[in-house]
C-alpha cells in the first residue's frame, strides 16, 4: 500500500482547492418573465417571488 513519505502541506492542500473550485461552473443569470429582474434558472425570483408563472414566495411591502 502506498504511503506519503512527507505531510502535505497547508499551503499545497489549499492550492490544489483553489483550483479545483475555480472550475465549478459558475451559474448564468437569466432575466425573469414576469419583472425582467435577473435570476438564477431554475430559481424563485428574488425580487417578485414568481416561478414558472405562478407566486411562490410573497413579498411584503413596506407600509
Amino acid at each position: 500500500m502506498a504511503v506519503p513519505k512527507r505531510k502535505t502541506s497547508k499551503s499545497r492542500t489549499r492550492m490544489r482547492k483553489a483550483v479545483w473550485a475555480s472550475k465549478i461552473p459558475q451559474a448564468a443569470a437569466v432575466a425573469c418573465p414576469e419583472c425582467g429582474a435577473p435570476r438564477q434558472p431554475h430559481r424563485v425570483c428574488p425580487s417578485c417571488g414568481m416561478y414558472k408563472g405562478r407566486q411562490v414566495v410573497i413579498k411584503k411591502t413596506k407600509e
